[in-house]
């Protein structure tokens, strides 16, 4: 019987252990990335440079899908691993928000490129649509389109929207929306024609702009740098589609090691979700020479308020 005891209490210790490691490790690295948004943030809303480039208000918005989808998904990887249970109706806001903010992403990069594409193109005749006055317009339309996959996903798997079922205490997983086979077989071919569709677009304006360049008299240096960020939407939408291998990392680590399937579902959110979802905003904007610029000064100049106030 003491044995039994001593056996789970060491059980409970080594859960409690991997928690606070699980939380020392994603916490600093999430505020890390926020900060580094709030700062990037702040400059796009005080410069009126860029409140009035389409380029930057797209950026901006991948900027605030990459934030909230990353904030949501450590909110329920957290409530995951502590098993805490709460209502389905307050679990499906947070789940939608997830989703959604997760199919965003690649739709504002396939969107980024085709700006670079139509600012090469028409360069002295820009399309009404895409002018700054008016890119709103498409942002909110992307962000509809994603709104409505979501809904659409959730709306054609059985419906249980008795009282007794969105009262109901459960650990906030996908599982618990999105149990069906139906549902399942959506959202891979929503993912799937999603990412390929982008993938085509990006591939379309990269040669379009590579073509072009022949025929246009215009700065090679500007066409050059224009196809450069084309090449990195591209790279953007392959850290977005590391989200897919979950599943085939999730076989292989299981056949090869011993660990724990809540250890090897930390290990593929760490490297498969946050880290791409923390570098593909951080390389685009650390990549821009004015967004460097300001990001340097803004850095500098609180380092220094700082050494102002100590002293």
């Amino acid at each position: 019987m003491q044995n039994m005891t001593g056996l789970s209490v060491n059980v409970t210790s080594y859960i409690d252990l991997s928690l606070i490691i699980k939380v020392c490790v994603v916490i600093p690295f999430f505020f890390i990335f926020l900060s580094c948004i709030v700062v990037m943030l702040y400059i796009f809303a005080s410069h009126r440079q860029f409140l009035d480039s389409s380029r930057y208000s797209l950026f901006a918005s991948m900027l605030i899908s990459d934030t909230v989808q990353l904030l949501v998904s450590v909110l329920l990887f957290f409530l995951v691993v502590a098993r805490v249970k709460f209502a389905l109706v307050y679990c499906f806001p947070l789940l939608f928000i997830s989703n959604a903010t997760f199919q965003n992403t690649p739709l504002i990069l396939a969107t980024m490129s085709l700006e670079r594409y139509v600012a090469i193109i028409y360069p002295l005749q820009c399309p009404p649509a895409w002018r700054s006055d008016r890119i709103w317009i498409i942002i909110l339309s992307v962000g509809i389109l994603s709104c409505v996959c979501t809904i659409t996903e959730c709306s054609i798997g059985p419906q249980k929207n008795t009282l007794h079922i969105l009262l109901t205490p459960v650990v906030c997983t996908h599982l618990v929306v999105n149990s069906s086979p139906i549902q399942t077989l959506f959202k891979t071919v929503v993912n799937i024609l999603c990412f390929a569709a982008v993938a085509v677009i990006i591939l379309f304006t990269y040669v379009r702009i590579l073509l072009e360049t022949r025929k246009l008299r215009q700065d090679r240096t500007s066409v050059s740098k224009a196809m450069n960020t084309v090449l990195l939407h591209g790279f953007q939408l392959l850290l977005c589609m590391l989200a897919f291998t979950i599943p085939i990392t999730e076989s292989l680590i299981v056949l090869h090691s011993n660990l724990l399937p809540e250890h090897i579902s930390f290990l593929n959110f760490f490297f498969f979700i946050l880290i791409p979802r923390f570098l593909s905003p951080l390389i685009y904007g650390f990549r821009d020479q004015s967004f460097r610029n300001y990001i340097g000064k803004t850095f500098v100049r609180c380092s220094e308020s700082n050494r102002e106030s100590k002293g």
